[in-house]
């Protein structure tokens, strides 16, 4: 079953289009991976998807539901919720703060007062020992790692209960070690229900984790398929590995 599908989605910024007509297919269940060079379209079409910006036309459906037009919030009560490149976290509130508000944003000046409802708390707690950054839920979210504060980004993802998940470039500025622990979270996660749509320039990592992948160039796919599929079709190695 297609849980998500695109159907000729464009945008141009002036006189660049950045992404071209772009029809994709995301089936439930699956790890998908989204690559191509620089430039691509790939944080468009992720924009373009979750609310962020709105596209000149084209159509977005999420288990046969238009949402071309819903705000971000929107988009994440439907069951899509996403990471970006640069994490979006509140860096002076602490780790446990970011995974309430992450919940309910309305809700910023009683949690500042302290008033937190136990069903969510353990429920943030849950996430963050699934993270194993539960030892830092006191700390002010600036004080940690970059690696750790894409850990503590996913949770608070994942306190919304999405059905599918984009991440974009989660191996991005993090150490290998903790690379090997995303893709094993990614996995379980999987196992568990969560679709995933990974944006990603590692590409040890998206051949390794996926079971499909779509390849972008000038801002609409070119190939798709299995990755050892897809790690061969000339029109990738062209695109993509400048071959």
């Amino acid at each position: 079953m297609t849980s998500l599908r695109t159907e000729g989605l464009t945008k141009a910024f002036g006189g660049v289009l950045a992404v071209d007509g772009a029809t994709v297919e995301i089936r439930d269940g699956g790890i998908n991976g989204l690559i191509g060079p620089n430039g691509s379209g790939k944080t468009t079409f992720f924009n373009l998807i979750t609310g962020m910006i709105r596209p000149d036309s084209g159509r977005v459906s999420y288990r046969g539901r238009d949402i071309t037009r819903h705000s971000p919030h929107r988009v994440a009560q439907a069951g899509i919720g996403r990471t970006f490149q640069l994490c979006r976290i509140f860096p002076r509130l602490s780790v446990l703060e970011n995974m309430l508000v992450a919940v309910r944003r309305t809700r910023l000046r009683e949690l500042l007062a302290g008033l937190h409802d136990r069903g969510e708390v353990e429920r943030a707690r849950h996430w963050l020992r699934r993270m194993g950054i539960d030892h830092l839920e006191r700390a002010e979210a600036r004080d940690l790692s970059y690696g750790q504060q894409k850990l503590l980004e996913l949770a608070a993802v994942l306190m919304a209960e999405p059905e599918l998940v984009l991440l974009d470039e989660p191996a991005g500025g993090v150490n290998p070690a903790l690379i090997d622990r995303l893709v094993t979270l990614v996995r379980d996660l999987n196992a568990e229900g969560h679709t995933f749509l990974v944006v990603e320039h590692n590409m040890d990592m998206v051949m390794g984790m996926c079971d499909h992948v779509i390849v972008f160039d000038r801002g609409a796919p070119i190939a798709e398929g299995p990755p050892s599929i897809v790690r061969s079709d000339p029109r990738v190695l062209e695109a993509y590995l400048g071959v």
